[in-house]
């Protein structure tokens, strides 16, 4: 039976991880990132949940979920880092100062000055989203390249936010390429949440405006008496967000910083096949990625993120399709006295990975190692909402997904 496999990062280098983290989220980009995105029209601080009744059932001191299901009106924590990425570049276009506001991206001299700019973008549904509907507010065009797999859902929803969508003959990896080789010949402007040889500032800029999640974050922590999460799981496709959390926490608390477990799927594990190596280099997933986390089917790790990722992170972990599911209805039918959460395939494969670490006794050596138990304080984020509504049925109301009997989980072998 298909196994939910974990691997020990056997390699983190602090010092390495001291320099990646600052250099990829300078201290002084959260306060920053957040200060812009609090400007934009209709923007709200997504709410943490706590799930106190689930975690005293699962040992753990508490669960905490930052449920980016409620940022604004997408569903999805994407808008942070594509609207970030494209006022930095629009500021940089313009030679402008750094605290030129969103108003001031929206005046009428400066969109005399810059015209209409086309935005490109390749996503599996919520970056391009993100990039659409941020371009729209600021008055520019977005074209957004979906690799064939994506539901009819994820491509209505970006085109309601403006964008003219291609659908590529591919896989994610396949619409990168192909977005970068049109943008070239079109002289569109692309904002990926990769980066590639040649092509780093803005897929740093997104990352950089992922930290608004985390500052958001400590700030509701600290409201309850918490100074900090003692454990983050977090998702990855590309790695670009995980490695956001990483650099964050390791930039603010340095040593104090919580554990970091990085959660893929089993058939889109470019990050946990990169760390099985072992060599220190990134690897590309061979294969159709074929995952429900429709967010996270990745071949290529970001190679930014991924430099965080091997120095920091701790355990890297990769899950079948029927972690996230049950990550989906655990959210959806929750404890007595626990909060009802909306969470897709992508946003609750940490809370199913973190169900089952408890629960299973065949994961104990993984709780020693991550020394998660009853004091321990974790964080998630739910990373999505009901971005694919038929398939979210499927899920919670039909049970697509059980988890099935006689599964097998080990630690991979290094």
């Amino acid at each position: 039976m298909e196994a939910l496999n974990w691997l020990l990062n056997r390699t983190p280098d602090a010092a390495a991880c001291k320099r990646t983290a600052v250099d990829l989220i300078p201290r002084d980009v959260p306060a920053k990132a957040r200060r812009f995105h609090n400007q934009i029209p209709g923007f709200r601080v997504s709410p943490l949940q706590s799930l106190g009744r689930l975690a005293s059932m699962l040992g753990l001191g508490g669960i905490w979920v930052k449920d980016e299901s409620q940022r604004c009106e997408l569903s999805s924590f994407k808008v942070l880092g594509g609207s970030y990425a494209i006022y930095q570049l629009l500021k940089r276009q313009l030679v402008l100062e750094e605290q030129t506001s969103f108003a001031d991206l929206i005046s009428p001299e400066i969109r005399k000055t810059l015209g209409t700019i086309t935005f490109a973008t390749a996503t599996d549904g919520n970056h391009g989203r993100g990039v659409a509907w941020a371009a729209n507010k600021l008055g520019h065009r977005s074209v957004v390249y979906v690799p064939r797999a994506t539901t009819g859902a994820r491509i209505d929803a970006i085109r309601q936010n403006g964008a003219e969508v291609h659908v590529i003959d591919g896989t994610y990896d396949d619409a990168v390429a192909q977005v970068d080789e049109d943008a070239r010949r079109n002289g569109w402007v692309v904002v990926s949440d990769t980066a590639w040889e040649g092509y780093e500032d803005i897929p740093r800029w997104v990352m950089q405006g992922y930290t608004t999640i985390f500052a958001e974050t400590q700030e509701q922590l600290a409201g309850v008496g918490m100074v900090r999460p003692s454990h983050v799981l977090i998702q990855a496709g590309v790695g670009s967000l995980a490695a956001a959390a990483v650099a964050f926490y390791r930039g603010l608390l340095g040593d104090a910083s919580p554990k970091f477990v990085i959660v893929e799927p089993t058939t889109a594990a470019c990050l946990f096949e990169s760390v099985r190596i072992g060599d220190g280099k990134a690897y590309k997933f061979e294969g159709p990625l074929d995952t429900i986390m429709a967010g996270l089917s990745c071949g290529r790790p970001n190679p930014l993120a991924w430099q965080v990722l091997r120095d920091c992170a701790d355990v890297f972990v990769a899950c079948p399709d029927y972690v996230a599911a049950r990550g989906m209805r655990v959210y959806a039918v929750p404890l007595r006295g626990d909060p009802f959460i909306v969470s897709g395939e992508s946003g609750a494969v940490t809370l199913g990975v973190l169900t089952f670490i408890m629960q299973r006794p065949e994961l104990a050596p993984l709780r020693d190692l991550l020394g998660i138990g009853p004091q321990a304080q974790v964080l998630l984020v739910n990373s999505e909402g009901n971005t694919d509504p038929d398939y979210f049925r499927q899920v919670v109301w039909e049970g697509a997904h059980t988890v099935p009997p006689g599964i097998v989980i080990r630690e991979a072998s290094s």
